[in-house]
């Protein structure tokens, strides 16, 4: 049923509920390459992840974010270093999207009991596009054992180099923006 176009327009909604949930979604992105392949597995899980990141960050902006700053009042120093890092706004978000070190899930939550407006997070959602075609890619390449194998061994073709040289390079610029954002917080 999942692979007929009615159950591709369902795999957006279904996958966005995922997201909503806090599930990780790589299973789902693999899932989604094994059934539509990679280019249209990777445009549904980003149309479905995007919705449940927005869900995920109304949930958290509107009904748990009084408790959290209640919560971070009586820690100044981590109210001034969550308060300096929603300044970092868009390139905090892209980059944390960028790199596997931070789980998706956490981050839409999180996000959305900082200060990072709404634009902003909007606009860091395009950092999921690498490590999506990745996973969906892997998906897509189960049916093959032979390349799943290279996949796993490193012996991958230049786009999975790629991706995951981007997603190092953005774990080392985003802990340099927290680290930085941090010390000016402090400083202050």
């Amino acid at each position: 049923f999942l692979q007929t176009p009615l159950g591709a327009f369902l795999f957006v909604p279904i996958y966005a509920c995922w997201v909503t949930f806090l599930l990780p979604g790589i299973w789902a992105s693999m899932l989604a390459g094994f059934l539509y392949g990679t280019w249209a597995g990777s445009i549904l899980v980003f149309f479905g992840a995007s919705i449940g990141a927005q869900i995920t960050f109304f949930l958290a902006r509107s009904f748990l974010r009084d408790l959290a700053r209640t919560r971070l009042a009586s820690y100044p120093k981590l109210f001034a270093i969550e308060r300096a890092v929603s300044q970092e706004g868009w390139k905090l978000v892209l980059f944390t999207r960028l790199s596997p070190a931070f789980p998706f899930s956490l981050l839409n939550l999180s996000y959305g009991l900082s200060q990072v407006s709404l634009k902003d997070y909007s606009i860091g959602l395009i950092g999921i596009l690498p490590g999506t075609i990745f996973f969906v890619a892997l998906g897509d390449l189960a049916s093959d054992i032979a390349s799943f194998g290279d996949v796993i061994t490193s012996k991958a073709k230049l786009l999975t180099w790629v991706l995951r040289s981007i997603g190092l390079l953005a774990t080392v610029v985003v802990f340099w923006l927290v680290s930085r954002a941090a010390r000016n917080a402090l400083q202050d």
